[in-house]
């Protein structure tokens, strides 16, 4: 398999040509040109703004729901494009991003958490501290692509919790 930077027109066909492939795209953020995980993760607050609202055990369910479909989506889409983690895969992003954040629901926060919690995670998900990078190398799939950034969004929300509370 290929780890070519940019999706052929082919490659992008294949994509979009499922819900899969939508879904795993993050719902076209993950087309961007440059820094497809940082607009995907972007795009991910616009649904987290009505998630917040949620009582919290629907707020998980919907996250373990998200990771068990995204699982599935980015396998899919990974067969599809012909690679492994294609940079356009970003519904990890949304996951990872949304697990970051959870903080939020629990905790009384100022408005400059959201932009704190995306920083984090954004922080976490690039330099892949042990065992996110472990994990980013040796589970496969489409869990292999969730699974890291569920990991880099754990961090970031025990971070933002932290910094919450010792702020409060």
């Amino acid at each position: 398999m290929s780890a070519r930077k940019t999706l052929s027109p082919d490659q992008r066909r294949a994509l979009l040509a499922t819900p899969a492939g939508w879904l795993a795209c993050g719902f076209g953020s993950g087309l961007a040109p440059i820094a497809q995980g940082t607009f995907g993760s972007l795009a991910a607050l616009l649904p987290w703004l009505l998630l917040r609202e949620l009582p919290l055990p629907l707020y998980v369910v919907i996250l373990l729901s998200g990771f068990a479909v995204g699982v599935w989506a980015c396998n899919v889409a990974s067969r599809a494009l012909g690679v492994a983690d294609h940079r356009s895969l970003v519904w990890d992003e949304f996951i990872g991003q949304w697990m970051a954040l959870l903080p939020l629901l629990v905790l009384p926060a100022p408005w400059w958490a959201v932009v704190l919690g995306f920083g984090l995670f954004r922080l976490f998900d690039v330099w892949k501290p042990w065992p996110i990078r472990w994990l980013d190398r040796r589970v496969k799939g489409g869990m292999g692509v969730m699974i890291d950034d569920v990991v880099a969004g754990v961090f970031a929300a025990v971070v933002l919790a932290l910094g919450l509370l010792f702020l409060s």
